[in-house]
């Protein structure tokens, strides 16, 4: 089983060497690493060019932003199942992807795997922040808010060619309308992983907390647009983050 895992990164040079490094030090031996650049100018670039012989494709060339970058890259994807490492993250251990592929083994009607992550500072203590554990997927969850971390998703190509690509219509949240769309629109057979997937660092577009408005605004139209109540699945949905920010 190929699995495709796609970077999307502009002007990362201080993190994008680590994302880079936690794909290749992953243990599982058929991946396809895809990385889409928007052409960045900080050195970003000739990082990437450091590991060229090691990364399956790569374009820098400007694009409409993080979303249209990402279905660059799903549209050369060639594996079997397609997951995502953003250039501010890296795989929590080197056998994530390993854990990933036995749950799509374990069980051929699995169409979608997902696990846990955490938060850290953008620092180098790396101080924990936030603790994302998923949990069993059912739709009640999804219409009371929650959603699984983004970043653990991992999705069968044929899934992904069947229901389509990420909106350009949302500028920070339209990982948000894809997860609605493939969980409650389309209720795809998902299947919980209950360990560590990535590490997530702070700062990154929708975790920056300036960038919070707009995301919560965001979120109204796309819960709005799947048909739920877009008030209270949102409210829900922030104070799932709240008490995840707290309990840590």
């Amino acid at each position: 089983m190929r699995i495709t895992i796609i970077t999307v990164c502009y002007n990362r040079k201080n993190t994008i060497e680590k994302a880079i490094n936690s794909v290749l030090e992953q243990n599982y031996n058929n991946i396809e690493y895809i990385i889409i650049d928007g052409n960045s100018t900080d050195g970003t670039k000739e990082i990437i060019e450091c590991y060229r012989d090691k990364i399956s494709q790569f374009i820098s060339e400007p694009d409409k932003g993080m979303y249209d970058a990402i279905n660059k890259g799903l549209k050369l994807a060639t594996g079997d199942i397609i997951g995502l490492m953003h250039s501010d993250d890296e795989f929590y251990d080197k056998k994530a992807i390993s854990r990933i592929a036995a749950r799509f083994e374990a069980d051929k009607s699995v169409e979608g795997v997902y696990g846990n992550g955490v938060y850290v500072s953008n620092d180098a203590e790396e101080r924990l922040i936030r603790d994302r554990i998923g949990g069993v997927f059912s739709l009640k969850r999804v219409q009371k808010g929650w959603l699984p971390l983004h970043p653990t998703v991992y999705l069968k190509k044929a899934v992904i060619d069947k229901n389509g690509t990420y909106s350009l219509d949302f500028k920070i949240a339209s990982d948000t309308e894809f997860l609605l769309r493939y969980l409650y629109k389309y209720k795809i057979n998902m299947s919980y992983i209950n360990s560590y997937i990535v590490k997530m660092r702070m700062g990154g577009m929708s975790t920056d907390i300036k960038s919070a408005f707009d995301v919560l605004h965001e979120d109204y139209k796309i819960y709005k647009h799947h048909g739920l109540s877009a008030v209270q699945a949102v409210f829900l949905k922030k104070t799932i983050a709240l008490r995840q920010y707290i309990m840590h």
